[in-house]
């Protein structure tokens, strides 16, 4: 059993927040990865943005220290994949880490032909989980029950594709695919879909995770090896959302959790916001709330290490037992 990370202030390191995006192994659960980055950075708050399976490879974004709060802004973002169809055989798992179910003489596909298809897939189109996913149903995951025989039948979801691009092998059975696809999608399952709708089967392999909205595998870093030098500042996790800087009076508001005027800030749309200081600190991230104001979805900065809030008059910025945090 590996050692527990040890407590960043006990250790006497001082804390870390930020983020830092991993190229995972083959073979690494996303889980392994957060255990192994909870040790080499000292820190035990760390958590990720997207699950890979363990087969799979590629961009693993890490939140650390109270940048894990900020990863939901990260997981629904669009994402990038690449690997390889195999075509003329279906598996238990519909990648090749599972069994063989099923058959199929498909060794005269053209590269032509494959691509009229997959381009059927394009935009947005109904998937079915598969009974390998981490869905939950009644309290249990769908892989859980796939373990033990069961399957059940699971609701369709609606994902968007924007790219399927097929490229032949030297192997008439396997085409290499890249696909830019909506958060959610099951690229095992299209990989089955688009081999079904050929007349045979197919199933997955070599799945390498490219990007996750903007975090792309030439900015990855291997999890051996890992620093805090290697931890990015927590802005960068946001970076993709409309970024308000603000005066030291709002900064106060915000460390207080404070309901902003709109009007104040100039903010415009249906956010969210990252609001930073004049230095580039993240301090926060506000969601709407009311026409007229914004609401504190994530606070960043500790109300301790600031300032009180000047005085008000009588109205309060939140009206008595109204206060989104729940005070």
């Amino acid at each position: 059993m590996g050692r527990r990370p040890r407590d960043a202030a006990r250790a006497g390191v001082p804390e870390i927040d930020g983020y830092v995006v991993i190229d995972k192994p083959a073979g690494m659960t996303s889980h392994d990865v957060v255990a192994r980055a909870r040790r080499a950075l000292m820190s035990r708050r760390i958590g990720h943005a997207g699950t890979l399976d363990p087969g799979a490879t590629g961009v693993l974004v890490l939140g650390v220290g109270r940048a894990t709060r900020l990863l939901r802004f990260v997981s629904d973002l669009p994402k990038s994949y690449r690997g390889e169809i195999v075509f003329g055989a279906t598996t238990s798992t519909l990648d090749d880490e599972g069994e063989i179910t099923a058959t199929f003489p498909m060794a005269d596909l053209e590269v032509e032909h494959v691509r009229e298809v997959a381009r059927q897939f394009l935009g947005t189109i109904e998937q079915i989980p598969p009974m390998v996913s981490a869905i939950k149903v009644d309290g249990r995951r769908l892989y859980e029950l796939a373990r033990e025989g069961i399957e059940i039948e699971r609701a369709p979801r609606s994902v968007t594709i924007t790219r399927f691009d097929i490229e032949p092998s030297d192997d008439p059975l396997v085409f290499g695919f890249v696909v830019d696809c909506s958060s959610g999608t099951y690229v095992r399952s299209l990989a089955a879909d688009l081999g079904t709708r050929l007349g045979g089967g197919a199933h997955l392999r070599n799945l390498r995770r490219e990007s996750i909205g903007s975090f792309t595998i030439e900015g990855a870093v291997a999890i051996d090896g890992l620093s805090r030098s290697d931890v990015a500042p927590s802005l960068g996790l946001v970076q993709h959302l409309d970024v308000i800087t603000v005066s030291d009076a709002i900064e106060v508001e915000v460390a207080h959790g404070k309901i902003l005027e709109r009007r104040a800030l100039e903010v415009v749309g249906e956010g969210p916001w990252a609001l930073c200081s004049g230095d580039a600190r993240l301090l926060g991230v506000y969601e709407p709330w009311t026409t007229e104001r914004i609401k504190p979805a994530v606070v960043l900065i500790d109300a301790n290490d600031s300032p009180e809030p000047p005085a008000r008059e009588p109205e309060a910025n939140v009206p008595p037992n109204d206060d989104p945090l729940g005070r």
